[in-house]
């Protein structure tokens, strides 16, 4: 893979013809008038407030709450396209799965001398209170999402994976339905997938998760936080949706060996809880005991097969980028199969030969913590002054496991809406996975993130991106 090439432009060719997936689009767009096109936009921004569309920034000075900035212009995928990523997709998180299973029993990948013990040894992220614990139904990551980035026709590699708590859904939901109720005829032209039987979609995968003990129908419930977590709105959208309880953890209690939840009627049991709580502070008799945001007791009754937790405590240890340099290994470690979605080339500053490279080209790649998200704690060395690049050196010397490196890509471009006209801005795209003892259920397109300013890498809504609807077309 080049380090530096040519940004792959997703809506025209390089003799400025358009490409396949955008002719209804831009075919639509050209009929369009421009002062009708600025008016949308301005609605479309209006919408979001209206809804409460926001996130909230910790370590600011400014307002906690922002509005997650949306352009209209759609990303688009066409259904070949898509399938070739759904088979990457289904194969790696097959594999993620079979990986976890694995490091909290014989831990085989070790043993093959496939992966180094250190990597579990010395990461908070591996629970050794999984140890010998299967989830009801085999099921680690109930939820995941894998961010995609690409740099040609046929050029997809995976950035990251999250398979702890993925967050964005509700707003790949939202930026459809704006587009919808904004746009209502170009739908009728565009054959588009739908997205908006996820939430339902997520309430059937996870009642078939429920534990032994669930009886009748599962009562299912989200766990969150509370108000001030950055990803509430996401939290109280996704409840309301799949019809389930949300509650805080002042809500439930363990009585009579289930986790119940308080009600008008006294307490009820609950079956499944998707939890947006990190592991630190689900449990305060078993991990962080100053904890109030979890349910004491709680892991007590995971373990005896009381109720099912989702994504599963653990599940952590596949986010790090550590691990994530390792995945073309495990991929074929447990599927017998090749990656068919590659890896971004990725150097492990632990390594001593790495390091030294990484150290010898901080103004050309990109590092990252391997425990880092949301574009914070990462060096973007073509962008960065010399100052930040002293900075970090002495941070690698300090202690460079903590790290990893990667190439600075030519990440593809998808045009947004300005009052200029169409502008191509960087971006990636976040598929959610929902997954059930029986199925893998990849919903079409998922969250495309764009990066608003000019020039700029980073997608992050933390650090000035934005989002668009991903459209995955139907086949025809």
């Amino acid at each position: 893979m080049a380090e530096r090439q040519a940004n792959f432009d997703e809506m025209h060719a390089g003799d400025g013809s358009v490409r396949p997936a955008y002719t209804e689009y831009c075919h639509w767009h050209g009929q369009q008038d421009t002062a009708f096109l600025r008016r949308k936009h301005a609605d479309c921004e209006t919408n979001f407030r209206k809804t409460g569309i926001t996130f909230n920034v910790y370590g600011e000075d400014e307002a906690e709450e922002r509005l997650i900035p949306f352009d209209m212009v759609p990303r688009v995928i066409t259904a070949a396209e898509w399938r070739r990523l759904t088979r990457g997709i289904e194969q790696r998180v097959s594999a993620l799965n079979a990986f976890l299973y694995d490091l909290y029993h014989r831990q085989e990948i070790v043993r093959a001398g496939r992966l180094p013990m250190r990597l579990l040894r010395d990461n908070a992220a591996w629970l050794q209170q999984m140890v010998g614990f299967t989830p009801p139904g085999g099921v680690y990551t109930h939820i995941v999402g894998i961010d995609l980035v690409r740099t040609g026709p046929n050029d997809w590699y995976v950035l990251e994976d999250n398979a702890r708590t993925p967050s964005g859904v509700s707003y790949m939901l939202e930026n459809r339905e704006t587009m919808m109720a904004m746009f209502p005829e170009l739908f009728s032209q565009v054959p588009v997938e739908p997205v908006s039987n996820y939430p339902n979609r997520l309430a059937k995968s996870l009642a078939a998760c429920a534990p032994a003990a669930a009886k009748g129908k599962p009562t299912v419930a989200v766990l969150t936080p509370g108000i001030y977590n950055s990803a509430y709105f996401e939290h109280s959208f996704l409840a309301d949706q799949m019809g389930a309880e949300l509650v805080e953890g002042s809500d439930l209690r363990v009585k009579d060996g289930r986790v119940q939840m308080r009600t008008t009627r006294g307490y009820e049991p609950v079956d499944v809880i998707y939890r947006r709580v990190d592991d630190e502070f689900l449990d305060p008799l078993t991990f962080n005991p100053s904890s109030l945001l979890g349910v004491p007791g709680i892991m007590d009754v995971y373990r005896a097969g009381g109720v099912t937790i989702a994504n599963a405590p653990g599940t952590g240890i596949c986010d790090d980028k550590a691990i994530y340099s390792f995945m073309p290994e495990i991929v074929e470690f447990y599927t017998g199969e090749k990656p068919l979605l590659p890896n971004v080339q990725t150097w492990r500053c632990s390594d001593k030969d790495s390091l030294k490279y990484v150290l010898d080209n901080l103004a050309e790649v990109v590092v990252k913590e391997v425990h880092g998200s949301g574009g914070y704690g990462m060096l973007i060395g073509p962008t960065a002054s010399k100052n930040e690049i002293a900075v970090f050196r002495k941070k690698l010397l300090a202690n460079p496991k903590n790290y990893i490196a990667q190439p600075t890509l030519s990440l593809s471009t998808c045009p947004i809406f300005t009052r200029q006209g169409l502008a191509p801005r960087h971006v990636d795209l976040r598929p959610f996975v929902l997954v059930s003892p029986d199925r893998i259920d990849i919903t079409p397109g998922g969250l495309t993130r764009v990066a608003l300013k000019k020039g700029s890498l980073v997608v992050n809504s933390s650090q000035g991106g934005g989002t668009k609807d991903t459209w995955v077309l139907k086949e025809t």
